[in-house]
């Protein structure tokens, strides 16, 4: 199995906002996209914790859990100490690149982050070659995915990280039961739909998912399941588009499946179909 793959990483997006506002998601588990015939299908899955943001990218982009990682708060700078997706497509080969927070380059290109120095990377001896990053977590989620489709139609990259943050944004301002948070998990939904299509027709394979959920106290980081219930679409022919259960540890070997690479790290694999 090989393919070219986009992941998705909706920041802070909680599992029932996801199911109850994003409709164009949604209906693509309905209906078969109408001119490529790909499939979608949603799983809930539970985050590791501490349900954190530094510490789950590290978990979802390397398959290793936070207390097992080192990451174990957003405080922590320095380089990861394992394997990544970025590190394993690159070293066999494939082309990667990520539109991301700032905490990305930090994990798996150099830290701490030089804004002047690394917003706009291309480096091919990197494990991120071609990076549009940003500091801001206001940073319009329509320039970021405008970043995205910038990096992915100039470079034609085998990995495509994308990264959004306004939906947590809105989550720390305003809490989980707002119309804040719930529409901003909607403009991303409207902004995917101007995507999805042309991504597959390029012949990717796409997973949205989150890193964590959000609480009524505008924070995460513990136990509740409305911290740790996200969702995972995936989008595609590669997928079996059957009923099984994903770990979130577990990310990160799906997508080295999907892109026909060596490893070690664990997946699911009735995700795939035969």
């Amino acid at each position: 199995m090989s393919n070219k793959v986009i992941l998705v990483v909706l920041d802070g997006l909680n599992y029932q906002v996801a199911r109850d506002c994003m409709g164009y998601l949604n209906g693509l588990l309905e209906h078969h996209l109408p001119l490529s015939d790909a499939r979608a299908s949603l799983y809930c899955l539970q985050s590791e914790l501490p349900s954190l943001s530094r510490p789950l990218y590290e978990c979802i982009l390397t398959g290793v859990r936070p207390v097992e990682s080192g990451i174990v708060s957003n405080d922590i700078v320095r380089l990861s100490k394992h394997d990544s997706i970025f590190s394993l497509a690159k070293a066999q080969g494939k082309i990667t690149a990520a539109a991301a927070y700032h905490w990305v380059s930090e994990l798996y290109n150099r830290a701490p982050y030089d804004a002047t120095r690394d917003r706009f990377t291309c480096d091919e001896s990197l494990n991120i070659q071609h990076g549009c990053f940003y500091q801001w977590d206001h940073y319009p989620d329509e320039a970021l995915f405008l970043d995205a489709e910038h990096l992915r139609r100039t470079h034609q990259p085998d990995f495509l990280l994308i990264h959004p943050m306004n939906i947590d944004d809105m989550g720390h301002k305003h809490g989980l039961n707002s119309p804040q948070y719930r529409n901003s998990a909607r403009r991303v939904d409207i902004i995917l739909s101007h995507y999805i299509e042309s991504w597959i027709q390029d012949g990717y394979q796409i997973l949205v998912t989150s890193d964590h959920g959000m609480n009524d106290d505008r924070s995460h980081g513990g136990t509740l399941p409305e911290e740790r219930d996200v969702p995972l679409f995936v989008i595609g022919h590669s997928f079996s588009h059957q009923a099984c259960s994903v770990k979130q540890t577990e990310l990160c070997g799906n997508v080295c499946q999907l892109l026909g690479l060596a490893h070690t790290k664990p997946y699911t694999q009735e995700l795939f179909a035969l």
